[in-house]
């Protein structure tokens, strides 16, 4: 059950400036903003520049996209165009269309 207080913490991993990361990122702030605006935080990790950080995520392919916060921890593979699987998958309930 989502909580309307809690901020959620993402965190994106990259590897340089590619076109699947490029896009990977651009998708995430657009549903972020559309179904999370103001409630969450989204750090980058560039696995070029802190290539340590993967194994703490246990990250194994680029983009990869961790939901820290709220529990359960999720991961999503991917550039992230499918916005149906990628709000499922963090368990995201779609913001409710104006009509």
């Amino acid at each position: 059950m989502q909580n309307d207080d809690e901020i959620w913490e993402l965190r994106l991993y990259i590897a340089g400036k590619t076109t699947k990361s490029v896009t990977a990122l651009k998708n995430l702030k657009n549903y972020c903003e559309t179904h999370l605006k103001g409630k969450y935080t989204i750090e980058v990790i560039d696995l070029l520049v802190q290539p340590q950080l993967a194994e703490g995520d246990q990250i194994f392919a680029i983009p990869t996209l961790v939901k820290k916060v709220p529990e359960p921890i999720r991961k999503i593979i991917g550039d992230l165009s499918n916005e149906e699987k990628v709000l499922v998958g963090l368990n995201i309930r779609p913001a409710k269309k104006l009509e």
